[in-house]
């Protein structure tokens, strides 16, 4: 009965977003040409990357495209939710307002984390998902059942740390209202996962292994579409998937403690 009621209340967000953001139906045209000229221009940088080289990393341009793919899907999914709700704790926590969020009758990371969309994200998603099926052509993937849910699972997997990485510097919110530098150069790291993890030196490839985990984000979904990952990076990947996840929310949980309301 949970589910269903936190499902309904889900519906209703989406509802109430998407009506808002047919208000402006300019804005989605708009939206949806500067989606394509985004991935036209990281495709074009990419071209650029290829142009003396027909590897880098032992990954050719064909290959290096999945990793766009999946970047571009992950970039609409944080702008279409990340983005437009979890920038917003600044302003629950400078006016007060966290106050009703905690008085509402179901939980405040939900209401915090998916109360807004913004659906001209969805545009971005869309294209990510055209430029992968046009990558299992040019790189001739065979589709099953086992390569499908492979491909979900860690697509889960770093929808999730991504989110938990987002989360977990707006929660610093409650301490330093302004964060917005920190997610910039969150956004900054990120833009380095449009490229091979192995294309970095092996210094690189630690710093963003472990203290930002690029590899989990996009590289390693990228090799299970290739068909190339190992076991133990898929089981690894959903491992801190999870750790990240919970993390978030007990951090949340703990920094709750120490929130005061503007009216105290």
């Amino acid at each position: 009965m949970k589910i269903k009621k936190y499902i309904k209340i889900y519906s209703l967000f989406l509802s109430t977003s998407i009506a808002s953001e047919l208000e402006y139906k300019t804005n989605v045209i708009i939206d949806f040409i500067t989606a394509i000229l985004s991935l036209v221009g990281s495709v074009f940088l990419l071209t650029i990357f290829f142009q003396n080289t027909d590897n880098i990393g032992g990954w050719n341009f064909e290959q290096a495209l999945i990793i766009q793919g999946i970047y571009t899907i992950l970039n609409g999914i944080t702008n279409t939710w990340f983005n437009p709700n979890l920038t917003e704790i600044v302003k629950h926590i400078r006016e007060g307002t966290l106050d009703f969020v905690l008085l509402k009758p179901l939980d405040s990371q939900f209401f915090i984390s998916l109360n807004k969309i913004a659906p001209s994200g969805f545009l971005e998603i869309i294209l990510g998902f055209a430029l992968l099926f046009y990558c299992i052509g040019i790189n001739q993937i065979n589709i099953n059942l086992s390569f499908l849910l492979s491909c979900l699972t860690t697509l889960c997997c770093s929808i999730l740390i991504l989110y938990s990485l987002w989360f977990l510097i707006s929660t610093t919110t409650i301490w330093f209202v302004k964060t917005w530098n920190a997610t910039e150069v969150l956004r900054s790291f990120l833009y380095i996962g449009r490229f091979p993890l192995n294309s970095f030196s092996f210094s690189l490839r630690i710093f963003f292994s472990i203290f930002v985990p690029i590899a989990f984000i996009t590289t390693i979904p990228s090799e299970v579409f290739l068909g190339i990952a190992l076991l133990w990076e898929i089981l690894l990947e959903i491992i801190v998937a999870v750790i990240f996840f919970l993390v978030s929310r007990r951090f949340w949980l703990f920094a709750l403690k120490y929130y005061t309301s503007a009216s105290s």
